[in-house]
């Protein structure tokens, strides 16, 4: 399903870590799939209030817990700065779908990174 969203869609997602060295790009792709499904979960579901939003970046952020093993696999993980690059993303979809009154730290409370 195209994004039909144009913030979404002219949106580079996790670039930086594209530009780091340590964080391989295919696993890095994977990344930003998830946060492309999450933005069509989003335009499909139009969750119509925060509550339904967070149940929706909180299956997102499981999908980051479990990518973290395929980053360690490949000699990297989600450290510190990857961290805070993949919350920034999780807080630019919020506000790109007119959340923008999202807790930064609600729509990526279940992170094991």
């Amino acid at each position: 399903m195209p994004i039909t969203n144009q913030q979404v869609a002219g949106h580079a997602f996790l670039q930086q870590m594209y530009d780091d060295f340590n964080f391989p790009d295919h696993v890095v792709d994977r990344g930003k799939a998830i946060l492309l499904r999450l933005c069509e979960r989003i335009e499909v579901e139009r969750p119509p209030d925060l509550e339904s939003l967070y149940a929706l970046t909180q299956a997102a952020t499981e999908e980051f817990n479990l990518l973290e093993s395929e980053f360690v696999a490949a000699g990297s993980e989600i450290e510190t700065v990857a961290r805070e690059w993949i919350c920034d993303e999780f807080c630019f979809v919020a506000s790109a779908y007119a959340f923008t009154e999202a807790d930064a730290e609600e729509l990526t409370a279940g992170r094991d990174w």
